[in-house]
């Protein structure tokens, strides 16, 4: 009985895992902000201030925050372990990365010039990224194991 083995990660596969490496540590980063500010009463003070749909609003994005880095996680060690199902769950992440790129684009008190910048990075990764993925015997072959 011959088992073969899956390539390993390498050639092209290295940017989708960059990009994921990379979002893993800035959105782990952003948590460790949001934490913080949990934690000052000066900070409560301030949204309060701002008014009860501010507060609502700073809660969702905490949640949106967790969430997504749960799943960047999640896609992370599945990426590693090279499962079959990486590939869609990828194109899916990247799918909501432009969703949440979208909102931060419409609903924050930012500069257009900053926001469209955060918009960029995902529409050029999910523009890069997803026919590679869906079309790439490299990545065929390798997201094999269940």
């Amino acid at each position: 009985m011959t088992i073969t083995q899956a390539p390993r990660i390498a050639g092209w596969l290295i940017a989708p895992l960059a990009w994921l490496l990379l979002t893993l540590l800035s959105s782990s980063i952003a948590l460790v902000i949001y934490l913080m500010m949990l934690i000052s009463p000066e900070s409560h003070r301030l949204m309060n201030a701002q008014g009860h749909n501010m507060v609502l609003f700073w809660y969702f994005s905490v949640a949106c925050a967790i969430a997504m880095w749960g799943y960047t996680v999640w896609l992370t060690v599945a990426f590693f372990k090279r499962r079959k199902n990486v590939v869609r769950h990828y194109i899916l992440w990247l799918l909501i990365s432009v969703l949440l790129a979208i909102k931060a684009f419409a609903f924050s008190p930012v500069s257009d010039d900053l926001a469209l910048r955060q918009l960029l990075f995902p529409l050029l990764a999910a523009s890069l990224l997803v026919p590679y993925l869906k079309r790439s015997q490299r990545v065929k072959q390798t997201f094999i194991n269940p």
